[in-house]
């Protein structure tokens, strides 16, 4: 196997960079480079130079001996500093060692699973981790970083053996006496993990929004603020603003960390009848990104004029406060009156639903956790129908396990790889 090495931290000029070297090689590489032996774990302060004997930088040399590294096998990092020169001569030197190669992206962390430090789910974690705006992505990601996930399929995992193998061995005694009904241990066994992946099916739609971010989209009539709005709630010019109606056509978005939860503020077209050709197709752009949104902030005189169905949580508000005297519910982005309770609202409802969200994070996730279910809720209808049926619950079993070692890698999911791992960086 080919040693890798890469960049692991930031490119351009900095007080110091990391340079990661894994492989059979990493360590008599980075010793040659030292000037002398290093330590098969531990650190050393060493001057680094070219096979010349040139000098190329001083530097901190950490090692790691593997499997006790990130990535299974024998690591080294270099401390060097973080001039753009002396990372370049680094790499180029590296590069000039047999069996020693630039890292493809995601290449750590690929044999960080290949090696059985990572499950497929911490891998997808640590990609999110990496991406992280706010608090609540962060926290998310740490979760299955930690193994969350990874734990809870392997007990799933456990239950669904124990069940199958008490019903094979009922059907290796077919014709021989039992000592013991397994039914009722089976049963509840089923049922436990049909109850525990029900709660994680529903909340992996919380997580993605979590991930990707909750949108919230400002709906009403031309010329009722919701640009004004908008500015006022970014902080910025985001949305052009005039008195004359239909200004905006497009869809505006704003994407902002709100109450530490990623939030995308739209921006629609002003809802109304229009004869425009252009503005009328913003207006039904604005209406399908309402539909869509996970909630809607409604700016209008009266709930009458709106034209769209209001649904739980949705907020409705009287626009433009400084031309109203003490109107409850009233909001004006211009002067900020009511804007400060708007957003601790807004914060309140999505924190409320991002506290619904589970361990599973993606569609692949809860594509294997209902595919588990519906095995295991087949297998529970199959057993009442008596033991001359029990092979064919066994099979579901099986077939359920078989879902769940994908939800973590562990079968099925080469093709996947590729996709995932592309995301990530070179030193990483």
């Amino acid at each position: 196997m080919d040693t890798i090495f890469a960049l692991a931290s930031a490119q351009g000029k900095a007080g110091v960079s990391v340079i990661r070297l894994s492989g059979p090689q990493a360590l008599p590489t980075a010793s040659k480079i030292s000037g002398g032996a290093l330590p098969t774990a531990g650190r050393a302060l060493r001057v680094l130079s070219d096979q010349s004997g040139e000098r190329i930088d001083e530097a901190l040399v950490l090692t790691f001996a593997g499997p006790n590294s990130f990535t299974g096998e024998d690591t080294v990092e270099f401390q060097v500093h973080g001039s753009t020169s002396v990372v370049s001569a680094m790499l180029a030197l590296l590069a000039e060692f047999d069996g020693v190669r630039l890292a493809d992206p995601g290449e750590f962390t690929r044999r960080a699973l290949e090696n059985g430090k990572l499950d497929l789910s911490q891998v997808e974690a640590l990609a999110d981790l990496i991406d992280a705006e706010t608090e609540a992505q962060r926290i998310q990601a740490q979760t299955v970083l930690a193994g969350g996930l990874g734990a809870l399929a392997e007990r799933w995992r456990v239950d669904l053996i124990r069940a199958a193998s008490l019903i094979e061995v009922t059907i290796d005694f077919a014709d021989e006496d039992v000592p013991v009904d397994v039914t009722d241990e089976v049963t509840a066994l089923l049922a436990g993990v049909v109850s525990d992946l029900q709660p994680q099916i529903t909340g992996v739609q919380i997580a993605e929004r979590i991930r990707s971010g909750f949108e919230v989209a400002i709906v009403g009539a031309p010329n009722v603020g919701k640009s004004t709005l908008l500015n006022a709630l970014a902080g910025r010019e985001a949305a052009i603003t005039s008195e004359y109606a239909g200004t905006t056509r497009d869809v505006i978005e704003v994407r902002m960390d709100l109450a530490g939860l990623p939030v995308t503020l739209l921006d629609t077209a002003g809802l109304r009848e229009t004869d425009d050709h252009v503005e009328g197709i913003g207006i039904e752009l604005a209406k399908k990104r309402a539909e869509t949104a996970d909630l809607r902030v409604f700016l209008a005189e009266d709930r009458k004029d709106i034209d769209l169905p209001i649904r739980d949580q949705d907020i409705v508000l009287k626009p433009k406060a400084d031309l109203l005297s003490d109107v409850p519910g009233a909001i004006s982005g211009k002067t900020g009156q009511g804007v400060d309770d708007l957003v601790r609202e807004i914060g309140r409802i999505l924190k409320d639903r991002a506290g619904k969200a589970g361990i599973a994070t993606r569609a692949r996730h809860r594509d294997a956790m209902k595919a588990a279910s519906n095995r295991l809720i087949s297998a529970q209808e199959i057993l009442k129908r008596g033991p001359e049926f029990y092979d064919i619950a066994a099979e579901d079993m099986r077939s359920a396990i078989r879902s769940l070692e994908m939800l973590v890698g562990r079968v099925g999911v080469e093709n996947l790889l590729d996709e995932i791992f592309s995301s990530f960086c070179l030193g990483k």
